[in-house]
This record gives C-alpha cells, sequence and structure tokens, in this order.
C-alpha cells in the first residue's frame, strides 16, 4: 500500500500516524503489513470485502423526498486500531454515562429531583418531544430504562468526545460483527500477532443482559425481536440479531395481549413472551397508548410492561434522555447522580432556546454545526463551513422561527485514519459508536462500529449521507 502521498495535516489527528510522520506504537504491525503488501492484493482484499457485504445483503436504506434507495453500506478494507490504555478510559466513560443516564430517566419520570432543584431546566425536559408522560411513575427492573445504548465518539487533538448518545432504538451493531467477520478472514496472521480482542460474542452478551430484566427470574425466558418488518431500513440487522441472541424475530401482528399478559402466536399455539428486544419508535408501540393508527405495534403492550409481566428493552420515553437539548446537561447529570466528574467530555453546546445562544449562532453559522435536536442519521444539519450564504438565510430563518428546536456546535476536526482509494492511501474522517449494554451489570464489548466519511474532505461519516464503515481493533495490553 502506497503511503507515500499520504496527507498529515496538523489540524487533524491521525490514528495511525505521529504527527512526523513515524507510526504510533500499537499501529506499527497493521503499517508494516499494509506498506508490504501488493497493490493487487489490498485490491482483492477490498474487492472481498465489498463482495462479502454484497453477497449478504448487508444493506441500508437512504431516504428521500420521493422514495427510499436500499444501498450495500460501503467498507474500508483497512481497520482502526485502538490502544489498549485508551479503549480502558472509553470503557470507564461510558460506563459512568450510562449509569447517570438511567439515573436521569428513573429521576424525571419520578420525582424529578434534578429539575425541581434546578440542574436542568423544566421546560427542557417536558418539552422535549420525546418525554412520555405516560411513563410518569413507571418502575423499570435494575432502574435499566436504557438496555441497549449506541453512543457516537470523535476525537480530535484534545482527546475522545462524545456526540451523541442512541437510547430508543441504536443500529450499526451487525455493521461492526460484519466488519470484523470479514476483515478478519483476509489479515488473519496479523489479527492474531496484533492480539485483537474479539467482538463476534456479542450475540451472548446482549441475551445475558436481556435475560437479567425477564420478569420473575425466569431461567429461560422467552425473548422476541419486535420488527417494523422488512420495509424498514434497519431490518437487515433486525433478522442478524434475533438468530444471534436465539430470539424470535416479529412484527406486532404476531403478538397478542391475553389477561396483562403478551403472548407470540405459533404454530403450536400461543407462547408467553418475557422480554421484547423492541425496533420500534414509541409512536407506533402500542395504538393502545401511543399513536391509535399504528399498524406495527401490539395493542395492550405497555398495560402489560406497566404491570410488570413483560420486559422492554428500550423502554419507552428513553428518547428525552437523547435529544440534542439535553444532552447538554449529561455531564451535569454525572456530577448530580453520581458526584464525579465526567470522564468523556461533551462537545461544546450552544442552545438556541436560550437568546444569548441564539444570537451567537445566527452570527456564525458559517463556523458551525447546527442541528435539529430530535434529528438524526446526520439529516437536518447545517455544516456551516460547507454551506453557500443562500443556505445559510434559509436556515437562519428556521433557528428564528422556532429557536428552541436547535443546536450549535463548533465544527471538529475530527480525527483521520488511512483508507485504501484508488490503490494508494488516503486519510478520511472517522467517528466510532460503542455499544453499551446494561442491566443487572454494564458490560460493553471490545469493538465499535467505526463510520467514515468516505468522500474526500467530508466530516459527515453517516451512511445516508455518503459514509461508509470500517473495522476497529481494539488491542490487548
Amino acid at each position: 500500500m502506497n503511503f507515500d502521498a499520504y496527507d498529515l495535516d496538523a489540524a487533524f489527528y491521525d490514528e495511525m500516524f505521529m504527527p512526523d510522520g513515524t507510526p504510533r506504537a500499537h499501529c506499527h504491525a497493521l503499517f508494516d503489513t499494509l506498506r508490504r503488501m501488493p497493490d493487487d492484493e489490498l485490491s482483492s482484499m477490498q474487492d472481498r470485502v465489498t463482495r462479502s457485504f454484497s453477497n449478504e445483503g448487508i444493506t441500508f436504506t437512504v431516504y428521500g423526498d420521493d422514495e427510499a434507495d436500499e444501498r450495500i453500506i460501503p467498507i474500508d478494507c483497512v481497520p482502526r486500531i485502538v490502544s489498549g490504555a485508551d479503549w480502558r478510559l472509553l470503557e470507564s466513560g461510558l460506563t459512568q454515562r450510562i449509569g447517570a443516564l438511567n439515573r436521569f430517566l428513573e429521576d424525571v419520570y419520578g420525582d424529578a429531583r434534578i429539575v425541581s432543584e434546578g440542574v436542568i431546566p423544566a421546560d427542557v425536559v417536558r418539552g422535549c418531544p420525546q418525554y412520555r408522560i405516560e411513563m410518569r411513575g413507571v418502575s423499570v427492573p435494575h432502574g435499566t430504562w436504557v438496555a441497549i445504548c449506541g453512543t457516537d465518539l470523535v476525537r480530535t487533538h484534545d482527546g475522545f468526545l462524545v456526540l451523541e448518545d442512541n437510547l430508543r432504538c441504536p443500529s450499526g451493531v451487525s455493521y461492526m460483527i460484519a466488519n470484523r467477520k470479514v476483515v478478519k478472514k483476509s489479515l488473519r496472521r496479523l489479527y492474531r500477532s496484533c492480539r485483537v480482542r474479539e467482538v463476534e460474542h456479542y450475540g451472548t452478551v446482549l441475551r445475558k443482559t436481556l435475560c437479567a430484566l425477564a420478569p420473575g427470574d425466569r431461567s429461560d425466558p422467552c425473548i422476541v425481536l419486535l420488527t417494523p418488518g422488512v420495509y424498514n431500513s434497519a431490518f437487515y440487522e433486525h433478522m442478524f440479531l434475533a438468530q444471534e441472541i436465539g430470539a424470535a424475530l416479529v412484527e406486532g401482528r404476531d403478538l397478542v395481549v391475553r389477561d396483562g399478559f403478551v403472548y407470540m402466536r405459533t404454530t403450536e399455539g400461543l407462547r408467553r413472551v418475557d422480554v421484547v428486544y423492541r425496533r420500534i419508535d414509541d409512536d407506533f408501540l402500542d395504538p393502545l397508548v401511543f399513536r391509535p393508527d399504528s399498524l406495527l405495534g401490539v395493542p395492550g403492550l405497555l398495560h402489560a410492561f406497566k404491570l410488570g409481566r413483560v420486559a422492554l428493552a428500550n423502554v419507552p420515553g428513553t428518547g428525552v434522555a437523547d435529544d440534542k437539548s439535553v444532552y447538554a446537561y449529561v455531564p451535569d447529570m454525572i456530577r448530580y447522580y453520581l458526584g464525579e466528574e465526567p470522564i468523556l467530555a461533551n462537545v461544546e453546546t450552544h442552545l438556541c432556546r436560550r437568546p444569548e445562544d441564539l444570537e451567537y449562532t445566527l452570527d456564525n453559522l458559517e463556523n458551525l454545526v447546527v442541528k435539529r435536536v430530535g434529528e438524526s442519521g446526520g439529516y437536518g444539519m447545517l455544516v456551516g463551513p460547507h454551506s453557500t450564504p443562500e443556505e445559510r438565510a434559509s436556515y437562519a430563518e428556521q433557528i428564528r422561527a422556532n429557536p428552541s428546536d436547535f443546536i450549535s456546535q463548533p465544527v471538529l476536526a475530527l480525527s483521520r485514519g488511512p483508507c485504501f482509494v484508488e490503490g494508494r492511501a488516503e486519510p478520511r474522517h472517522v467517528d466510532l459508536r460503542p455499544f453499551v449494554l446494561h442491566g443487572r451489570e454494564t458490560r460493553i464489548v471490545p469493538g465499535a462500529f467505526c463510520r467514515v466519511a468516505l468522500r474526500e474532505g467530508s466530516l459527515v461519516v453517516n451512511s445516508s449521507q455518503g459514509g461508509g464503515g470500517k473495522d476497529l481493533w481494539v488491542l490487548e495490553d
């Protein structure tokens, strides 16, 4: 692999190289292997990676104005490496963070002490569209509102930063495992010599987490994965995970509530369900409680949950904790509930609901990233430096019309790592999404879905916006 023209820009932290161009200590073996590989061998490896995803139907869906487009997710064959020391820091910070977020959810649907004591404004919480008044007073097993969390992290010269927490129906873990499977096969000798930590046992760990939530401590609970169906953008992942955890893949019509219990229809009759791993948004989960026109959910499901006769992962209403305005207060949550300083920092965030933040945002649109608080997937945001004056003027009108619907952040100098592009190494911006599992205890499989902005110069890593993926190797010490 040719690194001769590799651009080491001092503005960006490079995941493989030191500023002087020498490989980082934990990347030496990968660099030496790639440098020695002939171009045709690297091209063959990249082709195998791409072909594997195509053959297995590993897809995602991009939603446009008029139609949905199903695509194969692009994968770069060059793995990103994280040292054991860096991973320990991330593990500690993510464990701390999910503990505080679960405490926050227990609180805001209970006594709401964090609001009454002025740590977070009442309107930020109760004015959030994802705050579900129907969940007030609900108690959940082990205080686990969020059993599965996908936290997006970036690295700059200042270290790791949390970009956002995905607490509703986080996706992408199937890509983490699929990336590993195909890249490991292509680099077996290097993989073994680097002592890369495994991720393929994620399904086993997820099942243990879900089993711990089952009512009555049932030794072999019946778990189902509730999907909106084949047309959902993440349906491949739903099939994959159901198989990994030994769960039945069901749609709403496959479940029925009788006498406060949830049952699955089978060819042998009704079978009681103990845990529902739901991949359906709150609005569509139970038409008797949320949207009455939903054909995707299960009538009476929330009633059975409140009776303690079925567990839901994640619990409805968790979206209030990953709202982009509430995100700004997570460091305060950690201090309030845990009495600790945050291990992982947030990105500096300006809430346009505050007059001074609104004024700052409007005065500096060309230098900021502006996001709608309820959007995800890279949709609905303005990247100031890459926008036109006309786009900024249009966006400013939207901000002025509804300031509380927007936040702004500085444009981050996301770290870069080498990718195999047209026969040579080129740097591209990357982030990572580890998956945190929380039940009786917190477990984090040592890996992540590493997203990469494959378009030259782009900072947007989302698959829906032209991004792709990489395998992430976490090394043993």
